[in-house]
């Protein structure tokens, strides 16, 4: 029988957390899936830890490849994918029981190409929930799709921006479920990290969603997001950041050319350009980057002088951010480096205390 939900794993050296995750996914209240294991070439016992559990349970198929990133890894999967809908679940994270039944469900009351949950981020002693300020249940249908949802994953606008933290929660990829068809008729493939440095996620959903008729979010935590894994590909001094994500927006920027989408779409763009500018601070100032407190200065300010940033910082408006954050990023629309590097290390130092 045809599975109703092929979830693809993409795996790479994750052989102290794959068991945790396998576990999940096998004690699904849902028995008709699949469960794509995509092997990328890992140098660990994640192969040997796959085959094991193969072995228990035929659900589980695996794939190996040489390795070529997680984007490839999914690619592979949604490639080698039958079910009717298709999820992800990263290898260091787990799911609840119930989640892909209950995503299932809300996808054939609603007629819904994707669903999406919440989630709860993990730090190994702690839980934290990811607060969405949305109902119980959303439902978006035709325009309604790209006005609220494609045009949120672009960027944020007004009073969405209060809270930088959240620039992509609605992008993750792990939290949702996504009709089969939505992806593979309309060729939707995930863009190599190398390209575009983070944010695939996004991007894919982006094009996604697009095609869309129906989005539902359910306001329900099924999904654990391990947040304690130094391995992950979140993790990390990223040397070309800068230009990858110039390659990331260059890549929206088309597509809304291509799609003829206009504002609010491109002010949006321009919102996650300068909001962007703490992710990349935080990778500038990383305790990964072997550099002196100068040379991190010279490249915030090497940052905020690219002439790309500075035309975006010329068109942000302020009077939407908290007062801390409205500090943060009039010293970027100034282009003030000493005073992003003191901010910057202090919420560094914040973020770790409230972990």
């Amino acid at each position: 029988m045809k599975p109703a939900i092929s979830i693809i794993v993409p795996i790479y050296n994750m052989e102290a957390y794959l068991a945790r995750c396998l576990d999940s996914l096998m004690k699904q209240t849902l028995n008709n899936i699949e469960i794509i294991a995509v092997n990328d070439g890992s140098t660990d016992n994640s192969l040997g830890i796959l085959e094991k559990y193969a072995g228990k349970d035929k659900r589980i198929k695996i794939i190996n490849q040489p390795n070529s990133g997680v984007s490839a890894a999914r690619n592979k999967g949604i490639q080698k994918a039958v079910g009717k809908f298709i999820g992800f679940v990263d290898p260091d994270d787990w799911v609840d029981r119930n989640m892909y039944e209950s995503l299932l469900a809300q996808a054939m009351e609603n007629n819904a190409e994707v669903v999406m949950c919440s989630y709860l981020r993990e730090f190994g002693t702690h839980s934290k929930a990811k607060v969405f300020d949305v109902p119980e249940r959303v439902i978006y249908t035709g325009d309604e799709v790209n006005e609220k949802v494609v045009r949120r994953l672009i960027g944020p606008l007004k009073e969405e921006v209060r809270n930088p933290e959240l620039l992509d929660a609605w992008g993750t990829v792990w939290s949702k479920l996504y009709r089969a068809d939505l992806v593979k008729t309309n060729g939707v493939l995930f863009t190599d990290l190398q390209i575009i440095g983070t944010n695939e996620d996004s991007l894919f959903n982006i094009q996604v969603l697009y095609h869309a008729n129906t989005f539902v979010f359910i306001n329900e935590p099924y999904y654990h997001y391990w947040r304690v894994n130094a391995a992950s590909v979140t993790s990390g001094y990223k040397p070309n950041l800068m230009e990858q994500w110039l390659n990331l927006y260059r890549l929206i920027e088309q597509f809304l050319e291509e799609k003829k989408l206009q504002e609010p779409y491109y002010t949006a763009l321009n919102n996650r350009k300068c909001m962007n500018i703490m992710g990349l601070g935080l990778n500038t100032i990383s305790q990964n980057h072997q550099s002196s407190a100068l040379i991190k200065i010279k490249k915030l300010k090497a940052i905020v002088n690219h002439d790309q940033m500075k035309r975006s910082f010329q068109e942000l408006e302020l009077s939407s951010f908290p007062i801390a954050w409205r500090t943060f990023y009039f010293c970027a629309k100034i282009r003030s480096a000493i005073g992003l590097y003191f901010l910057l290390n202090g919420m560094d130092g914040f973020r770790k205390l409230i972990r």
